[in-house]
């Protein structure tokens, strides 16, 4: 057992669970109460924040402890291998085949063939991690050298990378049950818990940077060894949390440890299905991790530290990245499966619609601040301790390389999954492998003009492409029909654009920000007051251009 708006269009069908509107208000009468799409995506967002707040800290304090060195790298090249095989198999080719499946058995064949469904995708997923981890563990030299060979110019980081990630590696098996549960949860739209778990991993490891790191230092072992112990702590907290949501739901799987129960495992048809678009995901996957691949490699090659400037910026990026992105893939994939399970197109497309708006209402003030605003952020979340101006200066510029294309991997993020819902993993594979091609030709043309900044600049401008090519692809194929009111929105979004532009250029200029390191709590609470004034700013001049935020986004 797993304990281990302008208008309501009336010609448009009625939903229970979303009610159309266009993009600047409207009445809403004759139409049913839209149900709880925001609702959900603001639960998972808000967990989010919460999550990448204790992230942060989680950052800051191992930034201040470490600074950007050798075993700063070192850590975050043996975190990042099983972070890879998480990606490809747990939240990437493993979620984007089961979920579309069990949102199709739970339409279809209801919640007791579906919960069949789930025991045997359990076992044969634990049997399964349980070969990969036993491999990984013995396979850790290879990849640390496959990871960052360039490492090997300092011995002692390459040795303890080698030691992190042996210790390390089994989190994937952690992680991959806890995407299994986080799937089940999802599909039956219960959002808090796997919105919730990834807090646990950051309370565990600040815990491990502030109490386990400084008691190893006095008896002289390397601190930094306290971030592996930090990290598998965290992937126990995890799983363990997700059993009691799953046996309140009656959905906790049982894990078959038989040979029967292994074949008949096998030999299920969902298991299959799964298996079969597994295939063509895990190519999709695998082409995004090869480029962290070539671009850790590539880092490992140029300054120290420029691992850790790439890592520190990654984490700054992904707040509005998890907060916008993965909190609507999430809420929106068993829906759209279910849409398209249904047969109801015109529901499909209208939840596409709805989270491409919250997308660009949302994403582009994000990317604007990124872009603008960067080293004020890197300033006050960084800069104590071990972290110097230099590091400040060079975690700034690859911040701009990441807000570069926010807005497309923000959009990816809600437009694959109008593939995977159907079903369809080829094609967003066959765009991934192209776009792999082009950052990496991008990062010849790049990294020798802006060093690791160029890196983050190539997967920015890969990621513009990419969301642009599902988009047209999914305009093409005519599943995703724009609703109107499009050009007005976009408009009302420009001019709040404008204005926010102006204001953070001035504010980032306005106060020496790396000066005010010895006053901290006054440059947290000047960062406080003139992000809140960034936002008064941008959404009070869309408001002012004619949006109605609240109906927009009850739509």
């Amino acid at each position: 057992m797993l304990s281990a708006k302008p208008t309501i269009v009336p010609a448009r069908p009625r939903f229970r669970q979303i009610g159309l509107c266009r993009a600047a208000g409207g009445d809403t009468s004759g139409y049913t109460r839209p149900v709880s799409l925001i609702k959900s995506a603001s639960t998972v967002s808000l967990w989010t924040l919460v999550s990448r707040m204790t992230g942060l800290v989680r950052e800051l304090l191992v930034a201040a402890t470490f600074g950007a060195s050798a075993m700063t790298d070192a850590f975050n090249v043996a975190f990042r291998i099983p972070n890879l095989f998480r990606r490809l198999f747990a939240e990437g080719a493993f979620s984007q085949a089961f979920v579309p499946v069990l949102a199709a058995s739970k339409a279809q064949h209801g919640e007791e063939a579906t919960h069949l469904l789930v025991n045997r995708v359990a076992t044969l997923l634990a049997w399964v991690l349980l070969l990969t981890c036993i491999v990984g563990v013995l396979a850790s030299p290879f990849l640390v050298w496959a990871m960052a060979s360039g490492m090997q110019k300092d011995p002692r980081g390459y040795d303890a990378a080698v030691f992190l990630t042996r210790f390390m590696f089994p989190y994937i098996g952690f992680m991959s049950m806890v995407a299994l549960s986080s799937g089940v949860l999802n599909t039956w739209k219960r959002f808090a818990v796997p919105a919730a778990t990834p807090v646990l991993l950051n309370l565990s490891m600040i815990s491990a940077a502030w109490l386990l790191a400084p008691w190893l230092g006095q008896r002289g072992i390397e601190p930094i060894y306290a971030m592996g112990v930090g990290v598998m702590v965290g992937g126990v907290l995890q799983l363990a949390v997700q059993i009691p949501a799953l046996h309140r739901l009656g959905m906790l799987p049982r894990i078959g440890v038989r040979t029967s129960a292994i074949r008949d495992a096998w030999q299920d048809p969902g298991t299959r299905r799964i298996g079969k678009l597994m295939l063509p995901a895990l190519l999709g996957v695998s082409v995004a991790q090869i480029s962290l691949l070539i671009n850790t490699q590539i880092a490992s090659h140029l300054p120290t530290g420029s691992v850790s400037w790439l890592t520190y910026a990654d984490r700054l990026m992904e707040f509005p990245t998890a907060m916008l992105g993965v909190a609507l893939g999430v809420v929106l994939m068993p829906q759209l499966a279910g849409a398209k399970a249904s047969g109801d197109a015109a529901k499909y497309s209208a939840l596409l619609d709805w989270g491409l708006r919250i997308v660009v209402l949302l994403s582009v003030p994000c990317a604007i601040g990124l872009l603008t605003f960067a080293k004020p952020l890197v300033a006050v979340l960084y800069h104590y301790g071990a972290f110097t101006e230099t590091d400040v200066q060079q975690t700034t510029l690859a911040l701009m390389g990441w807000g570069a294309g926010l807005v497309g991997i923000v959009a990816i993020k809600v437009l694959a999954p109008g593939y995977y819902a159907s079903q369809d993993i080829k094609t967003p594979v066959r765009i991934a492998v192209v776009v792999l091609i082009i950052t990496q030709l991008l990062n010849i043309v790049l990294v020798p003009l802006f060093k690791h900044a160029g890196l983050s600049l190539s997967i920015g401008l890969g990621a513009l492409i990419n969301a642009t090519w599902l988009l047209v692809g999914l305009m093409r194929r005519k599943s995703y029909r724009p609703e109107a009111g499009w050009g007005l929105f976009l408009l009302q979004v420009l001019a709040g654009s404008a204005l926010l532009v102006i204001y953070l250029l001035w504010a980032a200029q306005a106060f020496a920000w790396t000066e005010l390191r010895s006053e901290s709590l006054k440059r947290i609470g000047l960062l406080a007051i003139l992000m809140a004034g960034a936002m008064s700013i941008y959404l009070g001049a869309v408001w002012a251009a004619g949006l109605n935020l609240r109906q927009f986004l009850r739509r």
